[in-house]
């Protein structure tokens, strides 16, 4: 369980370190096991399309094959509220979502 632990606080680090000049800092969280993060270069041009499209703030969450759209980037906005982005497969974002209740993670 250790190793376990070591590796998922080491991923996230190179996540967070990785995305820190882009304002991506990917949390980790997948309550029914399910859920994919968008990864390599994707992860790249969903997170500025998402950015772009709210005007700001950081991704905190992704996954790929959402229900809404093909990728799915949760943005927390500078004012602390968070917007769920929803994007096509070119990027183009195809709709977004207000989150009004906190997370209880």
């Amino acid at each position: 369980m250790r190793r376990r632990t070591t590796w998922i606080i080491g991923g996230v680090a190179a996540l967070a370190v990785a995305g820190a000049s882009t304002g991506v800092a990917v949390a980790v969280s997948d309550d029914d096991g399910t859920e994919q993060p968008i990864t390599g270069d994707a992860l790249e041009q969903a997170s500025e399309a998402a950015l772009e499209h709210t005007g700001g703030g950081e991704v905190t969450d992704t996954e790929v094959g959402d229900e809404e759209g093909y990728y799915e980037v949760e943005v927390t906005l500078p004012d602390g509220g968070e917007v769920d982005v929803h994007l096509d497969e070119d990027f183009t974002v195809i709709g977004d979502e207000p989150e009004d209740e906190p997370d209880d993670d």
